[in-house]
């Protein structure tokens, strides 16, 4: 069995892009691991809202079977034009040194042995300051504690224009700029592996609801989550029932695989590593 650890930047992220693929992943034994930079707080962390956010995670995790979360320590940057001052608690994920950071998630990845990392694509899939930093210190990450795989999850750029185009047509409160949503996620002549998590749709759909200051918040996304979370499972799974990841080192042209740990190139680059023997650790960490 494997180990894959998942790095997202905030409370709600893992279940979207890769909520499946983590929930089918320990349905077949394998040890799965969440981190995320950010506790999902553009304020102090002092308050109520970030152990919130954190508590959410802890419990769409265990909806996925997730066997441990940690948080890196990082606020929130914010989507807007402005990058606001940090807060006087911790540094905004943004401002961050890569090899700082990169460091952090290196310390994890080697503590949990891990075969496989998974992060997000170049564009930081919608281009949030903080999903671009995760590529970043991702990749770094890998790369300082030799972990054989990367894989980068995002969704194929076309039919995620189309369905904005749907949304706005239908005159759903969707506040995004179509030229950003155009450029999105990468294109689907680079994207490696096509999942399919349609049987894990329940699972997925449970994770998100668990995200409840999402759902029902004020946030831009809200009315999306409240759409999605309301679906009948079959509905659900049809409309979020694949992911999609782009593996960097593969060649153009690479045939689209439906198994992140089963595709021939893994497994040669998995035989090919090392692993030392050490213990693991379960439960939530904060490292640095």
């Amino acid at each position: 069995m494997a180990t894959i650890l998942a790095f997202h930047a905030h409370p709600d992220d893992e279940v979207l892009l890769t909520g499946g693929t983590l929930a089918r992943l320990a349905a077949e034994g394998n040890r799965v691991v969440i981190v995320v930079a950010c506790d999902g707080v553009m304020g102090e962390a002092t308050g109520s809202e970030g152990c919130a956010r954190l508590d959410e995670l802890r419990a769409s995790a265990a909806v996925l079977g997730v066997a441990r979360v940690a948080h890196l320590g990082y606020a929130n940057s914010g989507h807007g034009p402005l990058l606001f001052p940090d807060p006087t608690d911790r540094v905004r994920f943004a401002r961050a040194d890569i090899d700082s950071a990169a460091s952090k998630l290196a310390e994890l990845l080697r503590e949990e042995q891990a075969d496989v990392l998974l992060s997000y694509d170049a564009q930081g899939g919608y281009g949030h300051r903080d999903h671009v930093k995760v590529h970043e210190v991702g990749a770094r990450a890998a790369q300082l504690a030799a972990t054989p795989r990367v894989l980068e999850a995002t969704l194929p750029r076309e039919p995620v224009y189309q369905a904005f185009r749907l949304l706005r047509f239908l005159r759903l409160p969707i506040r995004y700029d179509p030229q950003v949503i155009r450029a999105s996620y990468s294109p689907r002549s680079a994207i490696t592996h096509r999942v399919d998590v349609r049987r894990f749709a329940p699972q997925k759909r449970a994770a998100l609801a668990a995200h409840r200051s999402q759902v029902y918040g004020k946030g831009r996304a809200a009315p999306i989550f409240r759409l999605l979370v309301r679906l009948p499972s079959p509905i659900f799974g049809l409309l979020l029932g694949r992911e999609w990841f782009v593996d960097p080192t593969a060649a153009p042209g690479t045939k689209t695989c439906g198994d992140i740990l089963g595709d021939p190139q893994y497994q040669n680059r998995l035989d090919g590593a090392a692993k030392p023997v050490s213990p693991r650790s379960s439960g939530t960490a904060s490292p640095g």
